[in-house]
């Protein structure tokens, strides 16, 4: 739960945790083969655009209570996952890409 890379994962999900690490610790590097790496582990567009919006979701409302000083309410991690499983859950394009 606190060190993904000691988790047994899927070479996706692990592609996935990778590249949403180095997204948020460097963001500059990114480049097209990080893309195309995922793509090769079999994620469609669908999938690694989704992948970069829960990233930038986390980190933009990190960064912004960190920036301010504000600590999160209790129950937004539950409010996280609500969106996800709820509204989100309803665009086709955000998380219920096509096979």
């Amino acid at each position: 739960m606190h060190d993904y890379t000691k988790a047994d994962l899927d070479p996706q999900t692990r592609g996935m945790l990778d590249f949403a690490a180095r997204l948020t610790r460097d963001p500059g590097s990114m480049k097209k083969e990080h893309i195309d790496a995922l793509k090769a582990l079999g994620l469609s567009d669908e999938q690694v655009l989704s992948t970069v919006l829960i990233t930038c979701r986390f980190n933009f409302f990190n960064r912004l209570a960190n920036g301010l000083g504000v600590e999160l309410e209790p129950g937004w991690m539950e409010d996280t996952m609500t969106w996800l499983t709820g509204p989100a859950r309803e665009q086709e394009w955000l998380l219920n890409p096509q096979s």
